[in-house]
């Protein structure tokens, strides 16, 4: 997800070189990623299962929506509506799937009650999803004849269900936050995700009024434009918020900053931005908040490094010299 929005961002700013790099080591993570997913659910079933049934994490699993179609948004710019369209059947069968069976399976069905102590940043995961189906529809609907009105249907739908899940989720986030003592070591990257799942509902709003002209654009255009000014200005109020709650977890706290893989959820809100940033300056021609998104997309790509060459020499220690201790990363 983090390696496809940059992908982006960068074909967006002329860095076409760089874009295809990036989008050729999207497209393998995507594919090994699948692959090992298919993996555990045949020899890891039981395993499988029981994330489903467990609060923390069982809103993981919509990063396989939003992945397909981040990477679908990414090949569609790049001129394979087909591929995009595609991708966006399946990971819209899965959204749809998903949305009624994890929220059932790890709150509405646990016994054990307040289920709301649980609530974390993952579960702003659920809002990427959908408002990543927004985007890929949105993105391919301009390029189609045939199946237009449904490809408008389905990305305004799927853009209104996310921001009313934004708020929902929100809610029940920040109650968990504010009824019960958040300890430093609980204050992780996903947090980030609050952040980023704003930056692809204002991505998903630019796309949807770029959009040809179709019954439910002409009748929602107006408000979603201005839902995404508005939406855009609050992602960017987070970001402070955020850095300074990373100062007090690691700093004030002295919280070790170790390589994790939870550091990619901010590695992507980062890189959301900017390209939310850069597409909501052209539709609602707003330049000053395209250059923000320009040099909001070099943070991106500065963050990205970082964690990627914190991941590799994570995997060096732990896999070529077999030391499972994590080294400190700063």
């Amino acid at each position: 997800m983090a390696t496809g929005i940059i992908s982006l961002g960068m074909r967006l700013r002329g860095f076409h070189a760089l874009s295809a790099a990036l989008l050729v080591l999207c497209a393998a993570s995507w594919v090994v990623l699948t692959a090992l997913t298919t993996w555990r659910l045949l020899a890891f079933g039981v395993d499988l299962a029981r994330d489903f049934t467990d609060a923390r994490r069982a809103f993981g699993f919509f990063t396989v929506v939003a992945g397909t179609n981040v990477l679908g948004v990414r090949l569609g710019v790049a001129g394979f509506p087909a591929v995009t369209a595609g991708l966006l059947a399946a990971a819209g069968l899965l959204w749809v799937a998903l949305g009624y069976v994890v929220p059932w399976t790890s709150v509405l069905s646990r016994e054990e009650r307040p289920v709301i102590r649980f609530a974390n940043g993952t579960w702003f995961i659920w809002v990427v999803a959908s408002q990543s189906v927004a985007a890929a529809a949105a993105t391919i609907e301009p390029t189609f004849t045939t199946g237009r009105r449904e490809l408008a249907l389905c990305a305004v739908v799927a853009w209104s269900v996310g921001a009313c899940l934004y708020l929902a989720v929100g809610v029940m986030v920040a109650m968990r936050m504010l009824w019960y003592p958040l300890q430093p070591d609980e204050l992780k990257p996903p947090y980030w995700v609050s952040m980023g799942a704003l930056a692809i509902t204002v991505l998903a709003a630019a796309r949807i009024v770029q959009m040809a002209d179709a019954p439910m654009v002409e009748a929602t255009r107006g408000l979603i434009a201005g839902a995404a000014v508005v939406l855009w200005a609050f992602a960017s109020w987070l970001i402070p918020v955020l850095v300074a709650a990373g100062w007090w977890r690691h700093r004030t706290h002295r919280v070790p900053l170790r390589y994790d893989p939870t550091l990619w959820s901010i590695v992507f809100p980062l890189g959301m931005y900017a390209v939310a940033s850069a597409y909501l300056g052209d539709a609602d021609r707003l330049p000053l908040v395209g250059v923000v998104g320009s040099v909001e997309l070099w943070v991106a790509f500065a963050a990205w490094l970082a964690v990627g060459a914190a991941m590799l020499g994570h995997l060096w220690r732990t896999v070529a010299i077999g030391d499972i201790k994590s080294e400190e990363f700063v």
